[in-house]
């Protein structure tokens, strides 16, 4: 379970896009930035997460927000999601684990009655200032943008 609450400083971050391009968290200083953690690329709710977020991006633009997802699938399979999904906005390759270590997303989760160390859906909403406005532990997938609009108190 991530220790970073509201009010935190976001921990710094560089990773890369599909194409190997830099995204750092300092390209979004002045803008809101959803950050949202996903387990695995082409899965059913990580899917509907990430066509709510692609269907509802206008939405969220109109309010000053910015999308980057992040798993750690590697930079092939982020391709492949995002063309596949025609994702308009950025997936982070986190194969090394820097940013869910970062963000304290990994950790212990529940399946058929199994124990098992995993990436843990979360999203974190980080203003423009660096600092974290918001977390989503269990992020609703289907209606996660309504989500973080009503969180901002912008409406749907």
């Amino acid at each position: 379970m991530s220790h970073l609450k509201a009010g935190d400083k976001a921990p710094d971050f560089t990773g890369a896009d599909k194409d190997g391009n830099p995204i750092r968290l300092s390209d979004f200083r002045g803008r809101t930035l959803v950050l949202y953690f996903y387990p695995q690329d082409a899965t059913p709710s990580c899917t509907n997460q990430a066509c709510n977020l692609r269907d509802n991006l206008d939405a969220l633009a109109a309010h000053g927000i910015s999308v980057v997802g992040v798993s750690p699938d590697d930079a092939a399979s982020h391709r492949k999601f995002t063309e596949k999904q025609r994702l308009n906005f950025p997936l982070i390759a986190d194969t090394d684990h820097r940013l869910i270590q970062a963000y304290g997303v990994w950790g212990e989760k529940q399946m058929y009655g199994r124990s098992y160390m995993g990436l843990l859906r979360t999203t974190f909403v980080i203003d423009g200032e660096g600092l974290i406005r918001h977390v989503f532990p269990k992020p609703k997938v289907k209606e996660h943008a309504r989500e973080i609009l009503a969180a901002l108190g912008a409406g749907a």
